[in-house]
Parts: structure tokens; sequence; C-alpha cells
């Protein structure tokens, strides 16, 4: 590089760019490591002047080593405009989608549905659900190994009998969004109800995975949930074979109850 040996300083540097290198291939949204390596770049080029200055070392190395320096931090702030204007897609997002039908109407479900503290009654996966006002409720939830999450959310498009949208608010433990849609069927018979929920997992990819082996995966809870809140508004509360007799150790609806049951 043309400068005077220096192990310490070296190695700082070093280390600088293993840690920015860390930061921009593990973050979902890299950009604040990214400018941070643009200000590294601004700190050689800083060493490298003093040296050409001070004559520290070998004036045309260190020359050479600037302009290489310079044209990286060229290429580092282009990279850091264009990720700033970038609209981040995560790609480790849950995305889950479920519907069926229910024997109500949509005006029923939608009043049923619009009353959040409810919620607990039919999701076993929620301990509790509290309004705060008009358009935000404060949510807890189960989480595996026995710990819990909450979040403020806000209702965001409110079409009465047809559809409630939502997303969390900032601050919360797992960022979610998601829609609610009530279709009348043909010929009359129910209500389609439709629901789509997003969600980030609290470590990413790796703890959607730990929530499954907790049995907290969404696709599972969701399924769930619309089964249990279809025979609470159906028939006014939810059917379980807990204590009945199906001739097998391990029959279907011990599983089923497995899953419905707890909470209950």
């Amino acid at each position: 590089m043309g400068v005077k040996k220096k192990t310490g300083l070296m190695r700082t540097l070093g280390l600088r760019e293993l840690a920015s290198g860390i930061g921009i291939l593990t973050r979902k949204q890299p950009k604040g490591w990214l400018w941070a390596r643009v200000v590294g770049d601004a700190i050689d080029l800083a060493i490298l002047g003093t040296s050409i200055v001070t004559n520290d070392g070998k004036r045309g190395r260190a020359t050479f080593a600037t302009a290489a320096v310079a044209g990286v931090t060229a290429l580092d702030v282009l990279c850091s405009q264009k990720v700033s204007k970038r609209r981040y897609v995560n790609i480790s997002a849950v995305h889950v989608r479920k519907s069926l039908t229910v024997n109500k109407s949509p005006q029923e479900l939608y009043k049923f549905w619009r009353n959040f503290e409810a919620f607990p009654s039919f999701m076993n996966h929620l301990k509790s659900v509290k309004i705060l006002d008009e358009r935000r409720s404060h949510w807890v939830a189960k989480a595996p190994a026995g710990s819990s999450v909450e979040w403020d959310a806000e209702i965001i498009y409110d079409k009465p009998n047809e559809l409630i949208a939502w997303r969390s608010l900032p601050g919360a433990d797992v960022e979610n969004s998601g829609s609610v849609r009530f279709e009348r069927s043909a010929g009359n018979r129910g209500t389609i109800v439709r629901v789509e929920v997003e969600y980030n997992p609290p470590a990413g990819v790796l703890g959607s995975v730990v929530a499954k082996l907790f049995g907290e995966a969404p696709e599972k809870q969701i399924t769930v949930d619309l089964m249990r809140f279809k025979q609470l508004i159906e028939t006014g509360e939810v059917a379980r074979t807990e204590g009945q007799p199906a001739g097998r150790m391990r029959s279907t609806s011990r599983k089923y109850d497995d899953l419905v049951r707890a909470g209950a």
C-alpha cells in the first residue's frame, strides 16, 4: 500500500472490513452496513493521503493504492445509493393464505370478526387481545418454549361486511400484516372466508423452522383456527372429541384434539 507498516492499524482495518462484509451479507436490509463501508473507505483515503503528504512510506505505491481505493469508494457510494432507493422485499417473510366456507351471512361473520377481543376463544396461539381505540389493539400471543410475544396493531382498511385489513405498528415483537375477506358463496350457501397473513419470524428463516419444531407454525395455526371459528360461529361452541373412544390408540380424533384443544 505504500504505508509504513503498522500491524495494529492494519488488523483494525481488516476487522472492520470483515464486519462490514458479514453485515452486508447477513442483514435483511443492508443499507446501513453499505454506508458504513463508505465511511470506512473515507478513513482509508485519509490514511493514504497522510502517507503521501508526509512521505511516511513509498509515495508511488501510496498514490496507486489511493487511486484504487477511490475507485472502490465510488462503487460503494453507487451501491449504497441504489439500495437506499430500492423497495426491499423480505425473502424470509412467511406468507399464508387460507379459505373456507361458513354457513352464515357476511354481515354476521364481519360483526364477529370485528370484535378482536373474542379471538382467543378460537385462536389457540393467542393469550389476549385488548381494544385500545377504534383502530388500534394490543395482542399477546404464545411463542415457542412457553414464551410470549406482543404487538400493537392497527386497522388500515375496513369495508363493512366485506374486508378488514391490518398491520402491526413499529416496535412489534413480530412484524405482521393481513386481511380477511367475506364473499357470499354461490346460491346463498354461506360465506367464503379468505384469510391472508404475512409475518416476519423473530429470527428470520431460522426462527420459522424453530417455530415449526415447537408446533407453532402459522400455516397449521391458521388452518385449525379457521376450523374452530367455523364451529364456534355455526354451533356456538368448539366441538372436541376428547374422551370419545375411537377404537385406536392414536386415532384421527386424538390427533385432531392434540391440535385444537390446547388453550380451549
